[in-house]
């Protein structure tokens, strides 16, 4: 499985930014599949940003609920986390993550997901 993500980039502060991650090789079932997106920033600690399940529930860590919002298109091969009203703590290099059988849905559990893009650098100036 791979998992390819896009548009990271700079940004200032209160501005928007789309990240897209693109799947594919997945050839399992769905029932039971989460995708969900981590941050590590250069302290070095990963948080789970969104996570949402096989039957569309989503899930958003408190730091960026109602700013970020997390959506996966009908044949789960993108994934996108539309970003707005972007802080500088928000900087951090962005991972997409999937994971199959995904019985508990935890956010915090996505940076531990079996598979995982390249990341995609975003930074938020004051």
């Amino acid at each position: 499985v791979t998992l390819v993500e896009s548009g990271g980039g700079s940004v200032q502060a209160g501005g928007s930014l789309r990240l897209s991650c693109a799947v594919s090789g997945y050839t399992g079932s769905y029932s039971s599949y989460c995708m969900g997106w981590f941050r590590q920033s250069s302290e070095g600690g990963r948080e789970g940003v969104a996570i949402i399940a096989s039957d569309g529930t989503a899930t958003y860590a408190d730091s960026v609920k109602g700013r970020f919002t997390i959506a996966q298109d009908n044949a789960k091969k993108t994934l996108s986390l539309q970003m707005n009203s972007l802080k500088p703590e928000d900087t951090a290099m962005y991972y997409c993550a999937a994971q199959a059988p995904c019985e508990i849905v935890v956010l915090a559990t996505v940076p531990l997901f079996g598979w995982r893009g390249q990341g995609t650098q975003v930074t938020v100036s004051s």
